[in-house]
């Protein structure tokens, strides 16, 4: 495909970096202290996308997922997270071959996360110092994804028609992001969902590792 776009978008989780580890061990320590069932890492792996405390409420028993029981978990989660947010995490392979490979070429990079802002910021800064223009997660004022508000801010931040940014992502709540923003959402097929899930969810290309992104920029 020729170069038909001016930016990148990248999601965080399943798609630049591996967090399931840290991740499905901060939500079972939670887990374990209220005598709840754990979870295994890959009924975690099914439950990230729209935020910690969105897995934590799936993590939980049927019965205790309401907002006001789910909450101050989530909270705890959030807490406990942010002090293991890089104990096992680490960048897919690829991904550092792409990123320096793209912002060689003089491309706009965004990150655009469900992960909670400050973690967003410390983690990109952590694994990927000075590589992105604007990197943002999720904020009190801004609905999540896939609301397409933040994508916008991202589109605008760049100044950018969102119809010239490239979307990459790993789940289906990317893809509808994508979509919903005006971006070409490309799947990940290295993540946390199926191919048949990121299809289904709008991917206009499935690609099978982070080289394969450059097809679109020669």
């Amino acid at each position: 495909m020729s170069q038909d776009f001016n930016a990148v978008v990248f999601d965080l989780d399943g798609t630049l970096l591996d967090t399931l580890g840290d991740i499905a061990d901060s939500i079972n320590e939670v887990l374990g202290a209220e005598g709840l069932p754990l979870r295994t890492r890959e009924e975690v792996r099914l439950m990230i996308g729209h935020g910690l405390e969105m897995a934590l409420t799936r993590a939980l028993p049927e019965d205790r997922r309401s907002p006001a029981q789910a909450r101050p978990l989530a909270r705890r989660v959030i807490d406990i997270y942010h002090g293991r947010q890089t104990e096992t995490t680490k960048a897919f392979p690829g991904i550092a071959d792409l990123l320096d490979d793209l912002k060689g070429r003089g491309l706009g990079l965004a990150v655009l996360s469900n992960k909670p802002h400050p973690n967003t910021l410390e983690m990109v800064e952590y694994f990927f110092p000075g590589i992105f223009q604007i990197v943002l997660g999720l904020r009190p004022e801004v609905p999540a994804k896939p609301d397409p508000a933040a994508a916008r801010e991202t589109a605008a931040f760049l100044g950018l028609s969102p119809s010239r940014i490239l979307y990459l992502g790993d789940s289906e709540v990317d893809m509808k992001t994508a979509a919903a923003a005006g971006m070409f959402p490309v799947g990940a097929d290295w993540g946390y969902r199926t191919r048949a899930e990121l299809a289904a969810a709008g991917a206009r290309k499935i690609i099978a590792s982070p080289s394969e992104l450059t097809d679109f920029f020669r």
